[in-house]
C-alpha cells in the first residue's frame, strides 16, 4: 500500500457513496485523495489505486490521463493553471501566460529549477467574465490577475515555499 491509513479511509467514505457493482465510480476520487497525499499519480499510485477498487490499472489510467487536474508526472510545490481558452485569450489570459512564462523562466508543463512552480495551460474555468483567471494547485482561483496582481501571488507563495522548506 502506497498511501496513508488515512488515504485509504477517504477512499473507502467515498467507494460506500455508490453500490457495490459501481465501485469505479470512486476513481475520481481516489485519484485526488492521492494526488492531495503525494503531489501526483505516479504510476505505481494508479496501479495501487486500481488494485484497491479492484479493476484494471488502465481504467484509472484513463481517468488521471484524460482529466487535467490530475498530475501523471511530478509538478512544483504550486501548480498554476492558466486558462487561455477563446474567451479568456480575448480577454489577455494569453498575456498572463506570457507575463508568468517571462517571470518564471519557464514554458506550459514546465517546473522551475527549485521546484517551486509548474506552469500549465487550465481549461474553461467557468469564470470567463473574471479574466484573467488563475487556478493555483487545483483549488484556488485567481481572477483578473493584472501584472501587480501575480507578482503579489508569486512573492507570496515564494515566501510560503520557503517557510515550509525551512
Amino acid at each position: 500500500m502506497l498511501l496513508s491509513e488515512q488515504a485509504y479511509k477517504k477512499i473507502d467514505r467515498e467507494i460506500a457513496k455508490y453500490p457495490a457493482d459501481q465501485k469505479q465510480s470512486a476513481i475520481m476520487a481516489s485519484l485526488t485523495i492521492a494526488q492531495q497525499e503525494k503531489g501526483w499519480v505516479s504510476p505505481e499510485v494508479i496501479q495501487d489505486i486500481a488494485d484497491y477498487l479492484g479493476y484494471p490499472p488502465i481504467l484509472v489510467e484513463e481517468n488521471a490521463t484524460f482529466y487535467n487536474m490530475y498530475d501523471v508526472r511530478p509538478v512544483g510545490k504550486f501548480k498554476i493553471s492558466v486558462c487561455t481558452n477563446l474567451p479568456c485569450a480575448l480577454r489577455d489570459g494569453e498575456k498572463t501566460a506570457d507575463y508568468l512564462k517571462e517571470k518564471l523562466g519557464i514554458g506550459f508543463r514546465e517546473t522551475t529549477a527549485d521546484g517551486t512552480f509548474t506552469l500549465v495551460e487550465g481549461e474553461c474555468m467557468g469564470a470567463c467574465g473574471d479574466s484573467p483567471v488563475l487556478l493555483v494547485n487545483n483549488t484556488h482561483m485567481c481572477v483578473r490577475m493584472a501584472r501587480e496582481k501575480i507578482d503579489a501571488m508569486i512573492s507570496e507563495l515564494s515566501a510560503a515555499a520557503k517557510g515550509a522548506a525551512a
